[in-house]
């Protein structure tokens, strides 16, 4: 072996174990991502659409007029603030955490022809201020109502009314208590409560 041949042995030995530093653009060179991601916010409630005759029993439960700006907290494909616009010419906002959702009920708010009347937010509901609701209808959970409750009895304005589909609030004695069976014969219950000016945490 030529002392060329030795000198080019120890050159390529070198590149090989200095490869990380002689090349800063390969992946074992790459810095590691700064902290842990960001946590998603978890959902309140599945996501199970509301028959829509079921819809229009919650708004004449809670007795819907266009004087009444409807929050729909975890509002699905939009319909229920739709339907208070279109049926009652009422002001509706709904709130999801899912962009999919709120691109399908602004989609479908445009098909109604009710966008002047409503709007859509990209929302946690437990963040989201509901001051300027007359009218705030759920399809949650009763866990999920029970985080919602301190919320809603603080900044609704004495007098506001909120439906419930399926789920109570609780101790929080409901107004009234709507039992029937829907057009494809399933037993549902609807819950009014209409606030007072008391906090219930």
């Amino acid at each position: 072996m030529t002392n060329a041949t030795r000198m080019l042995g120890h050159w390529a030995v070198a590149v090989a174990l200095a490869g990380p530093w002689l090349a800063p653009d390969t992946p074992l060179a790459q810095p590691a991502p700064a902290g842990p991601p960001p946590a998603r916010t978890q959902s309140l409630a599945p996501y199970i659409p509301t028959p829509q005759d079921v819809v229009d029993r919650m708004l004449t439960l809670a007795g819907v007029s266009a004087s009444d700006v409807v929050y729909d907290l975890g509002c699905g494909d939009g319909r229920l603030v739709i339907t208070a616009a279109k049926r009652f010419g009422a002001r509706g906002v709904g709130v999801d955490i899912d962009p999919e959702r709120i691109a399908e009920s602004r989609a479908n708010a445009a098909k109604a022809g009710v966008e002047a009347l409503v709007t859509f937010k990209l929302q946690d509901a437990l963040e989201v201020d509901v001051s300027p609701a007359s009218v705030v209808t759920l399809y949650l959970l009763s866990s999920s109502n029970l985080k919602l409750r301190p919320r809603l009895t603080a900044q609704l304005r004495p007098g506001s009314r909120i439906v419930s589909h399926a789920f109570s609030m609780g101790d929080w004695e409901a107004e009234k208590v709507d039992t029937f069976k829907d057009a494809n014969g399933t037993t549902r219950t609807l819950y009014l409560w209409r606030t007072d000016g008391t906090v219930r945490p």
